[in-house]
């Protein structure tokens, strides 16, 4: 006759993946949507706290003109507004790609989405850091790239497969060619060939 262990252990309420189903639970969840849109919510909560803080200071009229002020600050200076710029690419980057990972079924069977642990600026656009899931390799971001690239409003996509961990993948983000030439001077005398191989 079995023992009690040994019932116990086949009992299909002894799931070893307990972490992972609660996990998918929790992304599922009103504390997963807060996780997911982390950034914008520390960004109003940022805004609602200086807004009372400076309406217990000054007139609320003149909380909305300094908070306007420091707004447009932001926007105008060149160095504040390619800051804010790149980060709120970032954050369009990433709901995009968490996006595109559920729409092109790079997922698992249970529904569970690579983890982007990190994501951040670079020269020529974003470059992410994502964790994949059990059932998820580099080969399925190589064969998404297109996908990737048109979600993300941008010129490419480039991934690259981390040299010590093979569920580590680096996506690149391209949206800007630094290389590329600003001002393109036309020859004239191609023009002139064009104009001639028309006429005959």
């Amino acid at each position: 006759m079995p023992s009690k262990s040994t019932r116990n252990s086949r009992n299909h309420r002894n799931n070893p993946y307990v972490i992972d189903d609660l996990l998918m639970t929790v992304h599922r969840s009103a504390a997963g949507v807060i996780w997911r849109m982390r950034t914008e919510l520390a960004v109003l909560a940022t805004t609602a706290y200086a807004f009372v803080a400076l309406e217990l200071a000054v007139t609320i009229i003149w909380a909305a003109v300094i908070l306007a002020t420091a707004m447009t600050t932001a926007i105008v200076l060149p160095w504040t507004r390619r800051f804010v710029t790149r980060r709120t690419w970032c954050v369009i980057s990433r709901h995009r790609m968490q996006r595109v990972f559920f729409e092109t079924r790079m997922h698992t069977r249970s529904g569970r989405l690579s983890l982007i642990l990190r994501i951040h600026p670079t020269e020529v656009g974003e470059r992410a850091l994502i964790w994949c899931r059990a059932g998820i390799c580099f080969e399925d971001f190589e064969a998404h790239t297109g996908e990737i690239a048109a979600a993300c409003y941008a010129r490419e996509a480039r991934v690259e497969r981390s040299k010590r961990w093979a569920q580590i993948v680096f996506v690149n983000i391209v949206r800007w060619d630094t290389l590329a030439p600003h001002n393109v001077i036309t020859s004239a005398l191609a023009q002139h060939a064009i104009s001639s191989q028309d006429d005959q």
